[in-house]
């Protein structure tokens, strides 16, 4: 890390030193100072002196220890109105209360004056390595590497390293391809080590062989000379590599079809990943009937070190009750309760919930605040609804109506209902496609075409209908990778696993695609659950979303953005950060548905 002064007070009078002047009101004003006076005071005046006095309030609370009400203050500063000498002032207080007070909104916004004004090399240095970091906390990760191995490029700051990692580590093939064209030496050295790590497929061994020869090639790298500490983690995981897998799955009974689905999945992945896989082998064993320690026996017997599997929710609620599992468990399902308790046991699905929740927080992110919803009138609406408005209201959002449609019917009356209640400025929707199709042009009807509709992925069949899903047109929803390639990861070819992607989906229904997507990832993170008990902040991406556990155990799932645009889904950007552009300060120069299908 950059060797930064500690304390608001010392940065600010660094800031001050590094422009090469003191702006008069700053250092010689008496420090005891009422900055409630000072805030009326720009209430009466000018433009450009209410800047500067809200600003020498925004100073005094730092130093008196009021950091929120600081930050507050600094962050509604209209920066624009400050001479160049209180601008760096301005950002460099800015930039150390959001860091402090974890508010990466904040740091961003104070980097803006990188690109408006003189910033003296140190000064530039911190609010750079800062302004990485920030967008990381945002998931901009692709900006905050860049921005990153940019300070490092000029400091050799081995301190950068976690960080710097961290970011790439978080990218697909697509992202870490196109960084190629726009980095030096030093960036192409840390994108060479994460294609190494992202092409490994869980072989620790194998990879370590290669990231010894990375090393030796890159001796004078940060990286070779200070591994990260995540990397360094791996090794620990040499000889408890995954050989074999139980897989738990019913052969009758209502959900024999989700299992066969799944299951092929499964087989598929696992003969496309035979040369990386080093040898692993799967037992298949029926659920449908026995009871599930007789199960677990039968697997030890086998040889099984993992097991993926039971899909019955009831199962899994069995299961997260316990203390613990008797092999490391994959459950394909959520149990019933609040969370999972049980050591050694996971839990992974195609859970509506999880989408809704992501759902409100991209909302929220994007500047919205009140919010309709339209959702099934059944058990599964209501379910999924719930998580929508519980994460909407921890997000400080507001929900204006709530209507429950009969899925049978006809939209009209129920896009009537759900805009009469305290003019929302964004539509929730869950529905299926015939239904979801005509939200849009009923909107148009009643006059609300500019209501911004957000989706989950039930909205989209799978596959290219420009026709039928014109309808749709500026409708934003998310869903998984294999669904949306080009907008997940920019086209077919950058998506992962892609040998299994094209077996699969050759002949797949697309009613079933989502669920041999969840296979494939089932048996990915089966192959790394050693790795989830040694680094739980692991991630994978994969075919169905960036999938990270929780501390419970429970894989959450962190999904694409597509917009339907002439009745197909595009990209739109994960996030809209105040106008500027993420990279460009790098340098100075330049149940059933648990399992994706409706009750």
């Amino acid at each position: 890390m950059l060797k930064s002064p500690r304390g608001l007070l010392a940065t600010v009078l660094l800031a001050i030193l590094l422009a090469g002047c003191a702006p008069p009101g700053i250092v010689d004003r008496v420090p005891d100072d009422d900055p409630g006076h000072l805030l009326e005071q720009a209430r009466q005046q000018e433009p450009e002196q209410a800047a500067i006095t809200r600003l020498q309030a925004a100073d005094i609370l730092a130093r008196q220890g009021q950091r929120t009400q600081a930050l507050d203050v600094a962050t509604n500063i209209d920066d624009q109105q400050l001479p160049a000498e209180h601008r760096l002032h301005w950002a460099m207080l800015l930039s150390e209360l959001g860091e402090a007070e974890g508010a990466p909104r904040a740091v961003i916004q104070a980097a803006q004056v990188l690109d408006e004004i003189d910033v003296p090399r140190d000064a530039s240095l911190i609010l750079r390595e800062r302004h990485g970091k920030a967008l990381a906390q945002t998931d901009e990760h692709r900006a905050a590497a860049t921005i990153l191995i940019g300070v490092q490029d000029e400091t050799d700051s081995e301190a950068l390293n976690d960080a710097i990692w961290a970011s790439l580590s978080r990218l697909d093939g697509r992202e870490l391809a196109a960084m190629r064209d726009e980095t030096d030496a030093l960036g192409l050295g840390w994108l060479t080590l994460a294609n190494l790590v992202r092409e490994s497929g869980g072989d620790i061994e194998g990879l370590f062989m290669r990231f010894d020869e990375w090393r030796e090639r890159n001796a004078q790298h940060p990286a070779a000379r200070s591994v990260p500490r995540d990397l360094l983690a791996l090794r620990e995981l040499r000889g408890r590599e995954v050989r074999h897998i139980a897989v738990f799955l019913p052969q009758s009974g209502p959900l024999a079809g989700v299992a066969e689905a799944i299951r092929d999945g499964i087989r598929a992945h696992h003969m496309n990943s035979a040369e990386r896989n080093g040898g692993v082998s799967l037992s298949f064993l029926d659920t449908s009937h026995g009871d599930i320690d007789a199960l677990y026996e039968e697997a030890r017997n086998r040889g099984a070190q993992v097991v993926i599997g039971p899909l019955d929710k009831d199962q899994v609620t069995e299961l997260e009750n316990r203390d613990r599992v008797p092999l490391p468990t994959l459950g394909l399902n959520y149990g019933h309760g609040d969370a999972n308790r049980a050591e050694g046991f996971y839990q992974y699905g195609l859970s509506a919930e999880d989408e809704a929740r992501q759902v409100a927080r991209r909302g929220r992110e994007d500047g919205h605040r009140r919010s309709a919803m339209l959702i099934p009138d059944n058990e599964w609406g209501r379910r999924v609804g719930r998580a929508f408005e519980e994460e909407w209201r921890r997000q400080d959002g507001t929900i204006t109506n709530t209507v429950a449609y009969d899925p049978r019917g006809s939209a009209t009356e129920s896009t009537r209902r759900a805009l009469s209640g305290g003019r929302p400025d964004m539509l929730f929707l869950l529905a299926l496609p015939s239904y979801a199709r005509q939200i849009p042009p009923t909107l148009d009807y009643y006059d609300a075409s500019s209501l911004p509709i957000y989706a989950t992925s039930h909205l989209f069949e799978g596959r290219p209908q420009p026709l039928l899903d014109h309808d749709l047109d500026d409708v934003s929803f998310i869903d998984i990778p294999w669904q949306i390639p080009d907008a997940a990861v920019g086209g077919v070819e950058a998506l992962p696993y892609l040998s299994s992607y094209q077996q699969l989906h050759e002949d797949a229904d697309p009613s079933v695609f989502r669920l041999m997507a969840m296979g494939v990832d089932a048996y990915e993170l089966a192959r790394r659950l050693p790795q989830f008990q040694l680094m739980p902040e692991s991630e994978l991406f994969g075919a169905t979303g960036l999938l990270t556990p929780a501390s419970d155990g429970r894989i959450q799932r962190q999904l694409p953005w597509a917009r339907f645009q002439s009745g197909v889904p595009r990209p739109i950007l994960a996030i809209d950060l105040i106008g500027t552009d993420l990279l460009e300060n790098g340098r100075p120069d330049s149940e059933q548905p648990d399992n994706g299908q409706q009750d």
